[in-house]
């Protein structure tokens, strides 16, 4: 009798078993399962916990459940990020464009993440806050828009030693029938300092199609930053002025919902590397060429050399007469 007892015993315990593992396969296939959907909820903050529940055809239970079980002792959620911390990476722009207005539509969009300038061997003054701060109260008098012309004036007042310190800007608009469309050109670039000084760079080399904004990671007078302002003249008092824009946008002309238009980059595509590069594949590939020909040419010999043939040549009668007399 003990026998069935322990028989019927060990049924239920296996019926138990098996029942208990019928229910882990589905929570393990359940992502695969084409009846499982998924529904999250999150609170209005953005930033609450997800709930996701699983629903199956021989039943359902709510993921958040099993959580608890598989989670470690004191475990907790990684902090997520605010959504501002967020924003502030992938090289956004530390401030906001600079609006010039003139009869009231925004004609000139200028922005740098630094200004900086030095008169001779003075300190370096940076005047990015003075224009582009947030608290910045930028005069802009003396600046105007037309079709063809446009010029951007910052006055900046007295800034340590300098009086009077503004900053000028002037821009061109010209069509190129070449190009079959219009550019416009920064034409110079104009410091004035106590009250009647001035000094005068050329920046021609500064230009872009004018429905595109203009953009340089460095326009200076320095020559590590390729000199894109150049003195107009050597008797100029812009040879005792250093003036370095980084990260440098501008367009005057085609301004539209106070926005950049798509920026035209002073980097072109034929660097110094990129022509090196340029020269030493192109090396490599003739002498690859020249090797080519050379294993083609040493093939052909070969092929030359194993079906030529044995070439006979007839003898002449005194020949003969001579071997007989020797024999």
């Amino acid at each position: 009798m003990a026998a069935p007892m322990s028989l019927a015993l060990f049924s239920v315990i296996f019926l138990q078993i098996s029942s208990s593992y019928e229910q882990v396969p589905a929570f393990a296939e359940g992502s695969s399962d084409e009846g499982a959907s998924q529904d999250t909820q999150i609170r209005e903050n953005g930033v609450g916990r997800e709930r996701q529940r699983v629903s199956y055809e021989h039943g359902s239970f709510a993921a958040e459940e099993m959580r608890p079980a598989l989670q470690p002792h004191d475990w907790r959620p990684p902090s997520q990020p605010s959504r501002r911390k967020l924003l502030q990476y992938g090289g956004i722009m530390p401030y906001s464009p600079l609006n010039v207005v003139y009869n009231g539509k925004t004609c000139i969009l200028f922005r740098a993440r630094k200004l900086a300038i030095r008169y001779r061997n003075h300190t370096l003054v940076d005047l990015t806050p003075r224009v582009f701060g947030p608290d910045a109260i930028v005069d802009t008098k003396g600046s105007f828009c037309s079709k063809d012309k446009a010029t951007l004036n910052i006055r900046f007042g007295d800034v340590e030693e300098l009086r009077g310190l503004s900053i000028r800007l002037q821009m061109s608009n010209t069509f190129y029938e070449s190009a079959g469309q219009n550019w416009f050109t920064l034409d110079s670039v104009h410091i004035h300092y106590n009250w009647t000084h001035e000094a005068t760079f050329n920046a021609t080399d500064v230009y872009a199609p004018s429905t595109n904004s203009y953009h340089c990671q460095f326009v200076s007078s320095l020559q590590k930053y390729d000199t894109l302002l150049v003195p107009c003249s050597n008797t100029d008092n812009a040879a005792n002025w250093h003036i370095t824009f980084t990260d440098f946008q501008i367009q005057a002309f085609n301004v539209h919902s106070n926005k950049f238009s798509s920026a035209s980059d002073c980097a072109t595509f034929f660097t110094p590397a990129i022509l090196m590069g340029l020269i030493t594949s192109l090396i490599l590939l003739l002498v690859l060429a020249y090797a080519l020909h050379m294993v083609v040419h040493l093939k052909h010999i070969d092929r030359y050399e194993e079906h030529k043939t044995t070439v006979y040549f007839p003898r002449s009668t005194e020949a003969e007469s001579t071997d007989k007399n020797v024999q």
